[in-house]
């Protein structure tokens, strides 16, 4: 009778204690790097003991939950407000700690079925919902907001107006949209990892999605690593080291991303009035302080610093790279058409994701008997939105044509490689 040994039945049944530890790591790892980025951008400052409680609202934000601004102007006042921005850093964090321990039980397996998987996810996801919901709990804020000198200032100390802002978080959309953040998690570290096996089901999709998917991670974590070198250089020699620290920490694949696609030729909209400032060269910030806003592309960067043509080398020196390592990681008689087939639908899949991850949108303000204090400290906007077709547009044809010159440049190196074959006998 074959019956399998303690150690197997150890790695075959991951347990509850074993989800348990991937839970906590993944949201002790996001917390870490949320107050540490936090901390950075100096919110360790924030009045009433709110910085436990602001980090906690960023993380929930990182897996995709919903926090909710409101304010409590009594009925002299209005306040509006809104904020809609994914701290990727934390998201990027949270992910590869979470996937890793999702994959760590399935690594020694050679074949599994649908259900091993799945019910292994399913314990985490049970304790995943727990830990969001104490999360989104203690998400809940409320300040006061200084109205400051000048005529608001006056009329709030006449009136006796002491206007408040405050967050909460939406409780049981933060953790529907969580569930669905972990499972997309869990499905991707399954499709890229290359030492845990796909249930027989998903056998027919191994050799096409599976190396795609690994190439685009690839991809997107270079790009990271690419942009954390550049940013500590930056913090180095161009002063605003915190600053420096808290975007790298808080939102730096926010920025790297969004420089990929931009570097591609993909063109974004943005505005900014009040405090708010985007991640840009001074001169691209104020072209976006205009009443109708301005475009952020290629062409719009470079006439502000002509270095920044660099980021069009940079977008071709990695695709090349992410179609060279997709070559390489598929089968040798994969055609050099199929490849560049789906490297462009993998970075046509990637581009969108980073299209929907990287808009940012906030906006508040805030007027006492109808005077406001627009351009103030009391009001502001930030938006900045992708033209998603023109970057997907370009997504299929970087794809097509650093595909086809990835699968060909593999091949060389395959045939290079091969031994000589014997010649024919005297």
């Amino acid at each position: 009778m074959n019956r399998r040994t303690p150690s197997e039945q150890a790695v075959a049944r991951p347990g509850w204690v074993r989800a348990a530890v991937t839970v906590l790591a993944g949201l002790v790892a996001m917390g870490v790097v949320a107050a540490l980025g936090l901390w950075a951008a100096g919110a360790a400052d924030l009045p009433d003991g709110a910085f436990p409680r602001v980090v906690a609202a960023t993380v929930v934000t990182a897996v995709g939950g919903s926090i909710e601004l409101s304010g409590d102007v009594g009925s002299l006042a209005e306040s509006r407000a809104g904020l809609t921005a994914t701290p990727l850093s934390v998201t990027l964090v949270g992910a590869l700690v979470v996937g890793a321990g999702f994959l760590w039980p399935l690594r020694h397996r050679v074949v599994t079925t649908v259900a091993e998987p799945a019910w292994w996810a399913a314990r985490i996801a049970v304790l995943w919902l727990l830990g969001l919901l104490g999360l989104a709990l203690c998400a809940r804020q409320t300040f006061a907001i200084p109205l400051g000198e000048g005529t608001l200032g006056d009329l709030g100390d006449l009136f006796g107006v002491e206007p408040r802002m405050g967050f909460a978080a939406n409780v049981p959309l933060t953790l529907a949209l969580g569930l669905l953040w972990l499972a997309v998690v869990l499905l991707l570290a399954l499709l890229v990892s290359r030492a845990a096996p796909l249930p027989a089901r998903l056998l027919r999709f191994q050799e096409p999605v599976r190396p795609a998917a690994y190439a685009m991670i690839v991809l997107l974590l270079s790009s990271v690593a690419v942009g954390a070198c550049v940013a500590l250089v930056v913090a180095a020699t161009q002063g605003h080291p915190a600053e420096t620290v808290a975007v790298m920490l808080l939102g730096l694949p926010n920025v790297v991303w969004v420089a990929l696609t931009i570097g591609m030729g993909a063109t974004w909209d943005g505005r900014v009035q009040g405090p708010f400032r985007l991640p840009l060269p001074p001169g691209a910030d104020r072209a976006l302080r205009t009443p109708d806003g301005a475009t952020v592309d290629l062409g719009t960067l470079t006439d502000f610093d002509g270095r920044y043509w660099w980021l069009l080398v940079a977008a071709a020196v990695l695709l090349l790279m992410t179609a060279f390592v997709l070559a390489a990681c598929s089968p040798a008689r994969t055609r050099a058409w199929q490849l560049a087939v789906r490297m462009a639908l993998a970075l046509a899949v990637t581009v969108l994701m980073i299209c929907l991850l990287g808009r940012v949108s906030a906006y508040y303000g805030l007027s006492l008997l109808g005077i406001g204090d627009l351009g103030g400290h009391l009001s502001g906007v930030l938006l900045l939105r992708p033209q998603v077709w023109t970057a997907l547009g370009l997504a299929l044809l970087w794809g097509l044509v650093t595909g086809l010159l990835g699968g060909l440049s593999a091949r060389r190196l395959r045939r290079a490689g091969e031994a000589p074959r014997p010649g024919p006998g005297p």
